[in-house]
C-alpha cells in the first residue's frame, strides 16, 4: 500500500493576506520617523516660512496686512549701495579673519604645540582655547577695550614712541577681522591638531632622513596628508564666520559710515531698526545662498582626489 505524501500549505505573505494594503515603510525608516517630524518642523518649516516673507512687503509697524511683492525685495537689494557695500565688506571680513587668519594662524600653532614641551603645549592650548570659549559680547568688549582710542593697543604704541591712532574709526573691518580671529582660531587649532596626530611619524621620520626641510615636508607631506581636514576646517569656519554679529555689533556697530557693516548687521538693520521684515529676510536668504555657495565649492574640493 502505497502513501502519498501531504502537499505542503502555501504561506500567505503580508501583501497576499491583505492585498488592499498599500506597500508599507521599510523597517530602517520608522526609528527615523520622529527626527524627521522634528527636523521638518523646526528647520524645514521656518525656512518655509522665511522664503514666503521675502517675497512680500511685510513691516513691522504702519501695516495692517502684507501683501505679496514677488522679487521686488531681491530687486532693490541689488540695486541699494548700502546692500553692496554690506556684501564686499562680508567677502573681506570671511576671507581676512577665516580663510587666512583662523586656518593659518590654527595650523601654525597646530605645528608648533606638536615640537613644543608639555608645559608650553597646556599654557599656549589654554590660553588659546580660552578666547574661544568667552561669549560673543564679552569677546567684543574685550576687543573694543584693546583698539579704542584710549585702549591697550595704543597704550602699547605710546610705550614704544609709535604713532598711534583710532583703530575703530581708521580701520574698522581689519579691527574686527582681528577680532574674529583672535577669537576664533583655537577650533582650527583642535582640528589640525589632530589631524596631525594621525599623519605616522615613520613618514616624516624617512623625509627627514632623505634631507627634506621642514617647508618641504610640510608642503609635500603635511599638508596632502590632511587635505581633507584642511577642507573640513574652512566650511565650518566659513560658515561661523558669515553668520558673526555680536562681535561686530558690540565693537563698531557697523560703523563709522557703514564701513564696518557685514550682512548679518545689515539684515538687522533693515529688519528691525527700519521695521522691514520683508526686505530683511531677502536679504537672509541671500547671505543663506552664500554660505550654501561656499558649501558646495568645499563639499567638490573634498571629493577631488590629490
Amino acid at each position: 500500500m502505497t502513501t502519498t505524501a501531504p502537499h505542503p500549505r502555501p504561506t500567505k505573505t503580508p501583501d497576499a493576506e491583505h492585498p488592499a494594503r498599500g506597500p508599507r515603510l521599510p523597517v530602517r525608516i520608522l526609528p527615523l520617523t520622529p527626527a524627521i517630524v522634528l527636523l521638518l518642523l523646526f528647520l524645514a518649516g521656518p525656512i518655509a516660512y522665511c522664503v514666503y516673507i521675502a517675497f512680500t512687503d511685510l513691516q513691522l509697524t504702519g501695516q495692517a496686512q502684507e501683501s505679496f511683492v514677488g522679487f521686488d525685495n531681491f530687486t532693490r537689494a541689488f540695486g541699494d549701495e548700502a546692500f553692496l557695500n554690506a556684501v564686499w565688506l562680508t567677502l573681506v571680513f570671511t576671507v581676512l579673519s577665516s580663510l587666512i587668519g583662523q586656518n593659518t594662524l590654527g595650523l601654525a600653532l597646530a605645528a608648533l604645540m606638536q615640537r613644543a614641551s608639555k608645559p608650553v603645549r597646556t599654557l599656549t592650548g589654554g590660553i588659546v582655547v580660552t578666547a574661544w570659549v568667552l561669549p560673543e559680547v564679552v569677546a567684543g568688549f574685550l576687543l573694543y577695550a584693546f583698539f579704542r582710542r584710549e585702549g591697550t593697543l595704543n597704550a602699547i604704541l605710546d610705550w614704544l614712541h609709535l604713532p598711534s591712532q583710532n583703530w575703530l574709526f581708521t580701520l574698522p573691518i581689519l579691527a574686527v577681522s582681528f577680532a574674529n580671529v583672535w577669537r576664533g582660531t583655537a577650533f582650527s587649532m583642535l582640528v589640525y591638531s589632530a589631524a596631525l596626530n594621525e599623519i605616522p611619524k615613520e613618514i616624516t621620520e624617512a623625509a627627514e632622513v632623505d634631507g627634506a626641510g621642514g617647508w618641504r615636508r610640510m608642503w609635500h607631506i603635511t599638508l596632502p596628508m590632511i587635505r581633507r581636514s584642511i577642507g573640513t576646517n574652512l566650511m565650518l569656519n566659513t560658515l561661523q564666520t558669515l553668520s558673526v554679529f555680536g562681535l561686530i555689533w558690540v565693537m563698531t556697530r557697523g560703523g563709522p559710515g557703514g564701513r564696518s557693516q557685514t550682512l548679518p548687521l545689515f539684515m538687522y538693520e533693515q529688519a528691525f531698526q527700519n521695521s522691514l521684515i520683508g526686505y530683511g529676510t531677502a536679504v537672509a536668504l541671500l547671505l543663506l545662498l552664500v554660505g550654501s555657495l561656499f558649501s558646495l565649492i568645499y563639499l567638490r574640493l573634498l571629493r577631488t582626489e590629490v
